[in-house]
């Protein structure tokens, strides 16, 4: 008599992350970010995965839970003997790219807790990823200043443009900083911003420049590309996936890689393959987010050109415990598969 798999559990709700400050950037401003968190109980383990909408794309975090709850049980299955066959279900799985990515980040848990094993060690990577940046949203030059002065130690500073004081808040920033500083504008400049700021930008040592164009406006992404002693541009908004990789090729420099527009850790090193093959360098990066969601995205930091982490540190309420932050570095846990454990 053949005996009928252990049911599997899934349960998803939306949890609502309260910020340490107001985080400001050419999108708006927010005290607080909406999360999807999936539990998934198999096998007397229980495996946790986060999955985050990226905001911009007219998805919340209400439609990333009731794509979990009506569809992931069938998705997942009662069966997780062969994982991988259940992440390539996730993979093809139809749905918002943060619903794929929590339940990939849960299966993931689970992989690792199955083996008694942290993911990082059962993957043969390193523990430690790094350096990592801290963001500094916009702010006029005597608050970005305190708050260079006062952020966690890391190994570069990404700083968010899009105001009126821009070149006045680098300025501020550079002069108590000698770290790498580079900027994101969200889709904020425009061809004529960019020329301008560039020189001084390359003055002040600036690094690179994430989105400065809408993500239509490619003829100012070709035009920006032929400015002599240019920023290096890396795509956000307009690069969410393994097929829109190829296209960015032509006028990009790097992307940046994320969990929530790829669909997950599986997803999400797509991209990054997909980018070393079109010569693009591939920056890791994540949402205002858990130490869970970190986890999810820092399994891949040893295949990054660049990593931006810091999306936990923004955090009053803190859901899960595991990362470590030392000299700029994150340091991931021990603790068989992601690493983090809940805090109640």
């Amino acid at each position: 008599m053949q005996l009928r798999p252990e049911h599997v559990e899934l349960t998803a709700q939306r949890q609502s992350l309260r910020l340490i400050e107001t985080v400001r950037s050419a999108r708006g401003e927010r005290n607080s970010v909406d999360t999807c968190m999936v539990t998934l109980a198999h096998g007397g383990l229980v495996a946790y995965g986060e999955g985050t909408p990226t905001g911009y794309d007219g998805v919340s975090a209400d439609d990333v839970v009731d794509a979990v709850r009506a569809e992931g049980p069938a998705v997942i299955g009662d069966d997780l003997s062969d994982p991988e066959r259940v992440l390539d279900r996730v993979e093809r799985w139809d749905a918002p790219a943060g619903a794929r990515m929590a339940l990939d980040g849960a299966l993931h848990d689970w992989i690792g807790k199955a083996a008694g094993l942290p993911t990082w060690k059962l993957w043969g990577a390193p523990r430690r990823l790094g350096p990592t940046v801290y963001t500094i949203g916009i702010a006029d030059p005597d608050e970005a200043a305190a708050a260079v002065r006062h952020a966690p130690a890391v190994g570069a500073f990404k700083v968010k443009v899009g105001g009126s004081d821009d070149l006045a808040t680098l300025e501020a920033i550079r002069k108590v900083t000698t770290r790498t500083v580079r900027v994101d504008a969200n889709e904020a400049w425009d061809l004529a911003t960019a020329r301008a700021l560039t020189p001084r930008l390359r003055r002040l040592g600036i690094q690179m420049i994430e989105q400065p164009f809408p993500t239509d406006a490619l003829d100012d992404y070709h035009r920006y590309r032929e400015f002599p002693d240019r920023l290096p541009v890396f795509l956000d908004e307009g690069c969410t996936d393994a097929a829109s990789v190829l296209a960015a090729q032509a006028y990009a420099d790097g992307v940046v890689v994320k969990l929530c527009k790829a669909g997950g850790i599986r997803g999400a090193r797509r991209v990054m393959e997909a980018a070393r093959q079109a010569g693009l360098e591939a920056m890791l990066s994540c949402m205002c987010e858990s130490e869970l969601a970190i986890s999810q995205v820092a399994q891949l930091a040893p295949w990054a050109d660049h990593i931006d982490l810091d999306g936990h540190l923004y955090l009053r309420d803190v859901p899960f415990r595991g990362l470590g932050l030392e000299e700029g570095w994150i340091v991931l846990g021990d603790a068989p598969g992601l690493g983090v454990v809940p805090t109640r």
